[in-house]
């Protein structure tokens, strides 16, 4: 394996440097997207028709077009782990250095190098999950082919899944599963499915087998080993979390539970759908990436759901997790996404999990506690707002006012703590005085000459528009377009 020191690429010793930064420099991005996105339609339709040689020409015009070359390392340069380097420790971090990947971005001689192994911690746990860094090349190359395959995985990919895929969110999922759920006659049990290690453990038999893209470039990237701690480890199954190309994998390897669920439950031997089948057992299922819930209108069937699903995960390598594949009562409640799903009197309640709350109350106590004991109160105000706007943005479709009045109190109290230790011999009017101010009528409001701090309280409740689940973002680009302009609405403030 070749590796260097170095942290940047070698192209400023080039004599050519001046012209590489001026091509990278003045790309035409608009119509650089516009081709991409003709080629990707042209991939969509032909999956449509199930014309597989047109499908593998056009991934093939694609993957060495210059155009898609350029966008992919335009995306693997500009997103969060830019700065984040593979085992050869190497950045694109100039111009001249990312021109200079796009011209050499081929699959000839190919050769991936061994994932960077590094280890992140879980959610609200102590555990940590493994995650595999490829080197910038790789990532540019995985980038490339992952524009190639998400038209085919977007076409054939299953209504119900919401999670990695584009103009899909966990909103869309939260929005199905109440449409699923809200009814007088809606199922009552809940199976709650969680995939155990899903990235970890996907077959590369199945994934070469099913998976319609260059097997040769596949290869490598699922066999490139990973380095942790200077040793060599091969790589047998899965698809390391980190991959541009992996979250396409794991979907792909997904697709298929609805249609299992279809032909278990609402088709007779003829093979029409039986109504009356249906509404008596009354089997949805939504997806969210490897989380999943699925309703049934008793415990028994739910428990044969749960065997069904356990035996299709199986010939893909996976198999659910015991400790947090549950089935629970709808008047019980379950959390799903950082929701909590339950009704009350026959009425469904969505609200914001208290997991959810207990996890933004922890960051909040950080940020003033911890690392705000010095800042300035507008470097402060900047932060909180930042982790605010970000947090009630993802809940304000639910029932969360009593949520957000009671994080409102929480901060209220961080922040009085907060000026206490600054001003530990001023009496509590004093510290009011100098951190509180009235702002447009309103008194007491946390501020400075230029910063305000979001009261939760003002934050208005919008319901998210339900999405035609039937549509494909390449098929119905017209849709998703004005979709993506409604949804555009202002920012909690």
């Amino acid at each position: 394996m070749n590796s260097s020191n170095s942290t940047t690429d070698k192209t400023e010793s080039l004599k050519n440097v001046k012209q590489l930064t001026y091509q990278w420099n003045n790309m035409d991005w608009t119509q650089i997207e516009h081709d991409v996105n003709r080629l990707q339609t042209r991939i969509a339709k032909a999956t449509v028709q199930g014309n597989k040689n047109k499908i593998q020409r056009l991934q093939y015009l694609l993957t060495h077009s210059f155009s898609a070359k350029a966008l992919a390392v335009r995306k693997v340069t500009t997103n969060k782990g830019k700065n984040t380097s593979g085992v050869d420790k190497k950045f694109w971090s100039t111009s001249a250095s990312k021109m200079k990947a796009v011209l050499r971005l081929t699959d000839r001689k190919y050769r991936s190098k061994p994932l960077k192994r590094v280890y992140i911690a879980k959610k609200g746990k102590n555990k940590k999950r493994p995650l595999g860094i490829p080197t910038m090349y790789d990532r540019a190359m995985q980038t490339l082919y992952a524009l190639a395959l998400e038209p085919v995985a977007e076409t054939t990919g299953e209504t119900i899944s919401f999670g990695f895929r584009r103009g899909r969110s966990a909103k869309d999922a939260c929005e199905q599963i109440f449409n699923v759920l809200a009814r007088e006659c809606s199922p009552k049990w809940i199976l709650e499915g969680d995939i155990k290690g899903c990235f970890d453990n996907i077959n590369h038999e199945w994934l070469l087998e099913h998976i319609p893209m260059d097997k040769q470039v596949m290869k490598q990237f699922l066999k490139s080993g990973f380095i942790y701690e200077g040793k060599l480890f091969p790589t047998d199954t899965g698809s390391p979390q980190g991959g541009a190309i992996s979250s396409l994998y794991a979907n792909m390897t997904l697709d298929g539970l609805e249609k299992l669920i279809q032909e278990k439950y609402y088709r007779n031997s003829i093979g029409n759908i039986t109504n009356h089948y249906r509404a008596k057992t009354k089997v949805n299922l939504v997806r969210y990436a490897d989380d999943f819930i699925v309703t049934a209108n008793s415990k028994e069937i739910a428990e044969e759901v749960k065997q069904h699903i356990s035996e299709f995960l199986t010939s893909r390598g996976l198999m659910l997790s015991e400790k947090k594949t549950l089935i629970t009562h709808i008047d019980e409640g379950f959390d799903f996404l950082g929701w909590t799903f339950r009704k009350f009197k026959g009425k469904l309640i969505t609200k914001p999990s208290k997991g959810s709350i207990k996890r933004l109350n922890k960051k909040l106590s950080t940020i003033i506690l911890r690392e705000g004991k010095a800042v300035k109160q507008s470097d402060l105000i900047r932060r909180l707002n930042q982790l605010i706007r970000g947090w009630t943005n993802y809940h304000k479709h639910v029932v969360a006012s009593q949520a957000f009045s009671n994080v409102n109190n929480t901060l209220y109290l961080l922040l009085q703590r907060w000026a206490k230790h600054r001003h530990p011999n001023k009496n509590n009017w004093w510290r009011l005085n100098k951190y509180w101010h009235e702002r447009n009528g309103k008194p007491w409001v946390f501020s400075c000459d230029d910063k305000v701090l979001i009261n939760l309280r003002k934050i208005h409740i919008i319901r998210h528009p339900k999405l035609q689940i039937a549509r494909t973002p390449f098929l119905d680009k017209e849709y998703f377009d004005k979709r993506r302009l409604k949804l555009r609405s202002p920012v909690a403030a």
